[in-house]
């Protein structure tokens, strides 16, 4: 195993450990705005971590303008969902979460 194999795995490791911390929000916090954050955020993290270690073993340029091209549009829907979600929410009367005065 070379060394830009490894690198590979490593990131794509990253990755999967983004996704998996982007479940767990989903699944443990407490409203949809923070959810939407967790998702958002992890999960984009996640797929750029896989998509760069899929980079390096990318066979050619194309194929690697098509990861980077896929993650892009991702981003850019991860985002425009996220806001949809979050204004349709507010709309419905769904306020965000405080926490109670003596927590932290």
């Amino acid at each position: 195993m070379d060394i830009l194999e490894l690198a590979s795995a490593l990131l794509l490791i990253i990755g999967a450990a983004f996704f998996l911390a982007g479940t767990i929000g989903l699944l443990r916090f407490p409203d949809v705005y923070t959810r939407l954050h967790a998702l958002a955020k992890a999960d984009n993290l996640g797929l750029g971590f896989t998509v760069f270690g899929l980079l390096l073993q990318a066979p050619g340029v194309a194929a690697g303008l098509k990861l980077i091209l896929v993650w892009l549009l991702a981003l850019a829907a991860s985002a425009t969902l996220s806001y949809l979600i979050a204004r349709r929410a507010l709309a419905k009367g769904i306020v965000p979460w405080k926490s109670e005065e003596g927590e932290r």
